[in-house]
């Protein structure tokens, strides 16, 4: 919501807001003089022409029934974010089930190092721009689509990144035909430019047969329009050979650890190179990336033990995550995950056990259940029980749950160990009060 603030607030629009906790973003709001109430109340919308809400908002929630019964045009906020992209002559969409953070921060980093007044809109915070959006006066916007319940066939897309296609929000596509369904409308209403990964099998069953529009592949494969080649990873540093078209452009240095970060980054450069954006001043912008916020995130190292925190919540992230930290050569790989919604880790349990076994050590708290509540019985408890010598801890109060699960991991944790926080979540507070246990160990 944050950065979609900042673009009505650049055009003149009146705000005001609500929110349940105090944050940096709350007060970053303020400090724009954006009135923001504290808690959620019928009373708060008082006055609104147009009244915004995120899927995260229950429809029990008091202000939201205020809202609907106003009579006052009440939107959901990709459905905002769909009327704002209209307003940009070239809207780079960044989609995919996995990445979209990183790819959108990334090309974010690119185009604002190399002063494009660009608009952006992240899922994540970018420490360049402060924050997780900007309002510039360019026609170019930047921004995250995401496939949840087909938000993205909100917004009007001139070139849309696809990443990858996977099982996801299965709660609501039933199956994995039906997102891809999805994300060919999301290519068909795409007016320009398809950037497309070509080594993925569903995104180019998405893709299959549309005219009209120009389409961009990339891959590790060469016969991918950019690829990457003499892929070299040291530790939390990767390098690769850049090529488009089989020509080699120059060796990109990332300072993000993965192969999977490879891709991200042929995804960003042929972006930035599609707003003639020099691929010298690409590879500049990239070396200077250090990662989106909660996108393994150093958060600290301690008596020798390294905690980061990663965004991670599908079993194919956790495992990409968990596959690039035991390569980077530490003792112990320690997996402290918060599993997020019912429905999923009651969907894809067997394939969140695979992925969380890939660590020497996993240590599970309880589920949090987001935007839903939990009618279907699943507990923290059966996914332990399908990972051997995993820990769980499933004590219902909050921070109470979290306090057992940062104390048994700070209590167990040795010198040369690497703590892994996996979730979309807040379990990055795990991560900080780890930190502050080791400390005072």
């Amino acid at each position: 919501m944050y950065p979609l603030a900042q673009i009505l607030h650049s055009r003149g629009y009146y705000l005001t807001g609500s929110d349940n906790n105090e944050t940096e973003t709350l007060q970053a709001v303020r400090e724009m003089g954006i009135p923001v109430f504290l808690g959620q109340r019928a009373e708060n919308i008082e006055g609104a022409d147009l009244i915004v809400h995120t899927a995260a908002i229950l429809p029990d929630n008091p202000e939201l029934i205020a809202a609907k019964a106003s009579g006052v045009t009440v939107l959901e906020r990709s459905e905002l974010l769909g009327l704002i992209t209209e307003e940009f002559g070239n809207a780079i969409c960044v989609s995919g089930t996995h990445g979209k953070t990183t790819v959108t921060s990334m090309i974010t980093q690119i185009l604002v190092e190399n002063n494009l007044d660009i608009s952006a809109v992240i899922g994540g915070k970018l420490p360049l721009i402060h924050g997780s959006g900007r309002a510039g006066k360019s026609e170019v916007m930047v921004c995250e689509a995401c496939e949840f319940q087909d938000h993205f066939l909100n917004l009007a897309v001139d070139t849309a990144v696809i990443l990858n296609v996977d099982e996801d929000h299965l709660d609501y596509f039933k199956n994995l035909d039906n997102i891809i369904k999805s994300f060919r409308k999301f290519c068909e209403n795409t007016t320009k430019t398809i950037i497309i990964n070509g080594g993925d099998e569903n995104s180019m069953k998405a893709v299959r047969g549309i005219e009209g529009k120009e389409i961009i592949t990339f891959g590790f494969n060469k016969e991918n329009d950019y690829s990457a080649d003499n892929i070299v990873l040291k530790g939390l540093v990767t390098e690769f050979d850049a090529y488009c078209h089989g020509e080699c452009l120059g060796r990109v240095t990332l300072n993000v650890a993965g192969r999977h970060n490879v891709l991200n980054a042929l995804a960003a450069i042929a972006a930035a190179e599609s707003v003639d954006v020099p691929f010298g001043n690409i590879k500049s912008a990239l070396y200077n990336f250090r990662g989106a916020g909660r996108r393994f995130e150093k958060y600290g190292e301690v008596k020798g033990i390294t905690v980061v925190d990663d965004y991670a919540h599908h079993p194919a992230e956790i495992a990409v995550t968990l596959n690039s930290a035991v390569k980077l050569g530490y003792n112990k790989v320690w997996a402290v995950h918060q599993p997020f919604t019912f429905s999923r880790t009651s969907l894809l349990l067997d394939d969140f056990a695979e992925a969380l076994a890939i660590a020497d050590k996993v240590v599970l708290a309880a589920i949090m259940g987001g935007r839903e509540k939990n009618t279907i019985g699943i507990h923290t408890k059966s996914l332990a029980e399908k990972i051997e010598g995993s820990v769980y801890f499933e004590e219902e109060e909050h921070d109470a749950n979290f306090e057992l699960v940062a104390q048994y991991v700070a209590e167990n944790a040795e010198e040369g160990d690497l703590i892994v926080t996996l979730g979309c979540g807040d379990v990055n507070k795990v991560a900080r009060r780890i930190l502050k246990l080791l400390e005072n160990k």
